[in-house]
């Protein structure tokens, strides 16, 4: 692969850091002084009103609806950037799901949904993490033919922003054993509230003979797996750039805080620890951008694309939690300080681990795939 990133792609993160500059971390609560409610009631709404005048809402859309046209691994870098300021918004459900759309949906679907998604008016999520947040989110729903729609009954977990979004894109089984997705409005489901480890307001969301239109139903083969790999890849880009920040925060303090005279920078064991965290972000970026190539230019290797989603998943999950658990150790009592943004570093990238899974699941669905590739 080639780790150019091209003119436009460029443009897209500088146009991000532009709009996130003057995002402050620690501006919002640590969900450690919430005591079990939400640290806000909604998403960041300013923010997302400049992301859409930055044209970042639309940027995997087509020209015709609005879009710049760029691909996945023009998200990651925009998604990157928010990672490192914690931003608060449904900027990789809402473009995913419109990617999708585009990708797979149906023209009356796109008609109604592109052009206002990508100017921020529609936003979008994505239940993803299924009934307990281990099965695959398709088995969480049954969706069944009937008259000329679905209709859907089951249970997804975990839904971000669901509260908010003026769509849910919900996978689904139907009888035949295809996954589909299907595009639902909140006010049509059963809302329970949930909060997530970083403090955000999530929601179950319990659909009980939910009707949906044809056209708001994706049927096509490889709907969801595509989706699914986006969400994945977009995911471990928001750790990278969360990872990022959280060693340049630790390279900062230990550069200035002194002990017998020195800064502890200077002392092997934490020079030592700081070089094995930039080690593992190094990876992350490296498995990252190999997904996200392979998702991109739809490029054929010697494994299928999901064995680079995996190893990006494994390299993800485990390096943001050693990286902010090196500089939680290097910051000593400061590191816990619910006043610091450290705090709200730490429940994020808890929050993304569980969001990715457990790395030793991943490590498992590599193995297979390695041996079905042996076999075949």
């Amino acid at each position: 692969m080639d780790f150019t990133f091209s003119e436009e792609q460029q443009a897209a993160a500088e146009a991000a850091r532009g709009v996130f500059a003057g995002v402050a971390p620690d501006a919002v609560p640590s969900p450690a002084k919430t005591q079990g409610r939400p640290v806000a009631e909604e998403f960041d709404r300013d923010l997302w009103a400049k992301l859409a005048d930055a044209d970042l809402l639309s940027l995997l859309l087509a020209e015709e609806y609005g879009g710049a046209g760029l691909d996945v691994v023009a998200l990651c870098l925009v998604l990157r950037e928010a990672g490192k300021v914690l931003a608060r918004v449904p900027l990789l459900e809402s473009v995913a799901a419109s990617a999708a759309i585009q990708a797979y949906g149906s023209a009356e679907l796109k008609e109604a949904v592109l052009a206002a998604a990508g100017r921020g008016e529609t936003v979008l999520t994505v239940a993803a993490h299924g009934r307990t947040g281990h099965d695959g989110a398709e088995l969480a729903v049954a969706a069944r033919r009937e008259g000329d729609g679905w209709v859907l009954d089951g249970v997804q977990t975990a839904v971000p922003w669901a509260y908010d979004a003026d769509l849910v894109v919900v996978p689904a089984q139907a009888g035949d054993g295809r996954s589909v997705l299907a595009v639902v409005r909140p006010g049509e489901a059963v809302l329970a509230e949930q909060v997530s480890t970083a403090g955000e307001r999530f929601a179950e969301v319990r659909l009980e003979s939910v009707r949906v239109a044809e056209a708001y139903v994706v049927e096509e083969a490889g709907a969801w797996e595509w989706l699914r790999g986006v969400l994945a890849v977009g995911t471990c880009a928001v750790a990278s750039g969360l990872g990022e920040r959280v060693l340049r925060m630790t390279s900062d303090y230990t550069s200035k805080r002194e002990q017998f005279g020195h800064p502890i920078a200077t002392f092997q064991a934490v020079a030592v620890q700081a070089a094995d965290r930039y080690i593992d972000l190094r990876a992350m970026e490296a498995t990252l951008w190999q997904a996200a190539w392979r998702i991109a230019s739809g490029t054929r290797g010697a494994l299928p694309v999901a064995g680079d989603v995996a190893v990006a998943k494994v390299w993800a999950a485990e390096g943001v939690r050693r990286v902010v658990q090196t500089a939680q150790h290097l910051h000593g009592g400061f590191g816990a300080d619910a006043d610091y943004a450290l705090h709200r570093y730490h429940a994020w990238a808890k929050q993304v681990e569980l969001s990715l899974g457990a790395a030793g699941a991943y490590e498992e669905e590599l193995g297979e795939l390695l041996a079905a590739h042996a076999l075949g």
